[in-house]
Parts: C-alpha cells; structure tokens; sequence
C-alpha cells in the first residue's frame, strides 16, 4: 500500500523551506489526487496539512499521520451526500485560514485549495485541474434531469467563476498535471504553468508480465457521467465483445441493469483484484476525455494497451501503435474500429511497462523539490 513505501529519497530537508502549510480540497477517499499529495508530504516532512473536510480512516495512515487542520465546514460536511450542496460556502471556507506563521505554502487543488489566502509567502500549485464545476463540465455536474439543484449551481457559477480568477494572483507558479489542464490554467487564470506528471505505482510494475490475454476489454472508472462509460458498454454490446466494468458511482445500477450477458460489472474492487484483471485484458478502455489519467499507465505498467478517446492528458502519455490505439470521436463505430485495431496488433508488452516506468515517483519528487527551490529564490 502507498502508505507502506519508503519515501522518495528527494525529500527536503525538513528546514529548507521553514514550516510549511500544504493545503488539500478534502479527505474522503484515496484517488490519484491523493496519491499525488502522499508524495508531496514525503517531500516536506513535518509539514502541516489543512483540508475543508475530513473523514478519518478514508485516506492512508501516512497522510492521516498529519496534524490535520479542516474548515468550519466540517461537521457540515458529515450530513451532507453530495459535496456540491456545499459549494458556495468553499470560498469562505478556503479563505478564513491564517497562514502568516508559515514560510512556504502548497497547494494541491482541483477545486478551491488554490485560492486560499498564501499571507505573502511563497505559494506553489499543484493543479490537477481548474475547477470543474464551474468551468467546462458544468452540465455534467449540474445536468438538466435536476433543475433546481441546476439553477442553483448556476447562480453560485457566475460569482465563483470570478472570485476563482482573482484568487489565482495568489499563486506565486503553477505546477499542472499534462499539457491539457496547463492550456486550461492559461485559458481560463491566464497564468503560465510548468507541467510536472504524477507517477505510476511501482505496485503496478512489480508483477510479472502476462503475454497470453483472455477474452476480455476492460474498463477502470469511477461510473459518472463526464467518464462515459456508457460509450464502451454500448460498443461491446453492440459488437459482441467481453467487456469487464470495475468501479462505483452513482450509475452502476442503471448500466448494470441494461447490459447484456457479455457485460460484466464489477462494483468497488480491491486493489489486488484490478491488477489481476488488468494484467489479463486485452486492452483498457478509456471512453473519455481525462485530466491526466493514471489508469491508462497502470494499464501500461501491466503491460496492456490502452484505447482511449483522442484528447486530453492521455495524449502525454501514449504513444499510438506503440502503447495504445487512440479513437477520434465519442461514439460507438469510431470505438469498435480502434477496438478491432488492438486486438489485430502485437504488442511488445516489455515497451508498454518500460513507458509506463518512465512516469516513476522519484522524477515527480525531483521536479516538485526543483519547482519549490526556484519559487524560494524568487522570493
């Protein structure tokens, strides 16, 4: 597990940078986000982390071995299924954190952690994206199908889009997560940022490398809808094919109660259980546009192809005919075609691991201490 691994050893020196302030959104469950963070506390030890909400025992023991400081929004929070309800008050929350007695501040945000207050210090982000909500997937978070919680969003969006601007001043540099959450940050702060990708797990290239696949695709994904799962579902039904669904959310029980025999949902998983199967699939699929994504490099690690949507943080990180098949449009055909490309290729399953290894921990520690060095000189 992450929170069993030695930490890298580009750790600073706990006094390179004084008391140090690392800021996360929230602490409800362990995804790439939070992996991402685990090795950002590797790299400021004794640093202090403060978050708007946390729910103990839903994050590792390393992150939760913290002095953890949360927002007033914290026994909010507790009573409350859907985060989104919350969200106009997220400014206030972020805001009223005093970090004047501290001398460095992170932040590692895809919602508000950015926009704190930094009291002048030197301040570094880590952006995993702009805010979602509020920006280009506000239909997928606010749909139609639930109007007032819509209208709602929409009045909060307007006056949240200009305070998330603004408060971007704040951020001495900008780290992003691939060149498409970068043009993003310039899009929409229209500040500069330097991209530094998360890592691979060395979990995922420790097992032996399977050369003979069963007969199955698979998908890796939380079952939301800006994810479009539903576009894999339907080109395998469609086509015949096996295809194996692992991951929750809140469209499990529509999609599983509409597939078909060769359509296989598996809910939350272990860790153990995802690896086994992506070691045996023929290919992962990726049916939408993703931020970064660390699947398609799990998938890489264990030393299959990825099909993915054509755009996105997977265009850093495969390479077509070599890692994966990439297809050009969200629909069914276009999918099947590419479908029917990885599984007519050889794939040199030795290359697929050694380009995964290539987004390793180690680099992403030297490039974060490398960007928090550059921000102290700065200053």
């Amino acid at each position: 597990m992450n929170d069993e691994r030695a930490p890298s050893s580009f750790i600073l020196h706990p006094s390179s940078f004084g008391r140090v302030a690392v800021i996360h959104d929230w602490l409800t469950g362990m995804r790439g986000g939070e992996s991402v963070l685990e090795a950002i506390l590797d790299a400021v030890p004794g640093a202090d982390l403060f978050t708007l909400f946390h729910f103990p025992g839903s994050v590792s023991k390393k992150i939760e071995s913290r002095r953890i400081v949360t927002s007033f929004l914290q026994p909010v929070a507790r009573r409350v299924s859907d985060y989104r309800k919350l969200l106009p008050l997220f400014p206030a929350s972020v805001r009223a954190w005093d970090f004047s007695g501290y001398d460095t501040v992170i932040s590692s945000s895809h919602c508000v952690a950015k926009s704190i207050d930094p009291a002048g210090r030197p301040h570094l982000c880590y952006c995993h994206t702009p805010m979602r909500y509020i920006w280009d997937r506000f239909d997928d978070y606010f749909p139609r199908s639930r109007p007032l919680m819509r209208a709602a969003g929409r009045v909060a969006a307007a006056g949240l889009r200009t305070w998330d601007v603004e408060t971007a001043r704040g951020v001495t540099h900008f780290l992003a997560n691939s060149h498409f959450v970068r043009d993003r940050i310039a899009k929409f702060y229209r500040r500069d940022a330097e991209v530094v990708h998360p890592f691979v797990d060395e979990e995922f290239l420790e097992p032996p490398i399977i050369d003979r696949r069963d007969d199955f695709h698979l998908v890796v994904s939380a079952l939301v809808p800006y994810k479009n799962v539903e576009l894999a579902v339907a080109a395998c039904q469609e086509s015949g094919r096996k295809l194996v669904v692992i991951g929750g959310g809140p469209l499990l029980d529509r999609l599983s109660s509409r597939s078909s025999p060769n359509v296989r949902f598996l809910g939350s998983v272990q860790r153990s259980s995802v690896i086994d199967h992506m070691a045996r699939a023929r290919s992962l699929i990726l049916p939408g546009i993703e931020d970064f994504g660390i699947t398609p490099l799990e998938a890489m690690a264990l030393g299959t192809p990825v099909v993915a949507l054509e755009g996105g943080g997977v265009l850093d990180t495969i390479e077509p005919g070599r890692t994966g098949i990439f297809f050009d449009a969200p629909v069914v055909q276009s999918l099947q075609k590419a479908l029917g490309e990885v599984e007519a290729a050889e794939w040199d399953r030795a290359a697929l691991r050694g380009a995964a290894a290539g987004f390793s921990r180690d680099r992403f520690s030297r490039e974060l201490t490398s960007a928090l060095q550059r921000i102290q000189r700065r200053t």
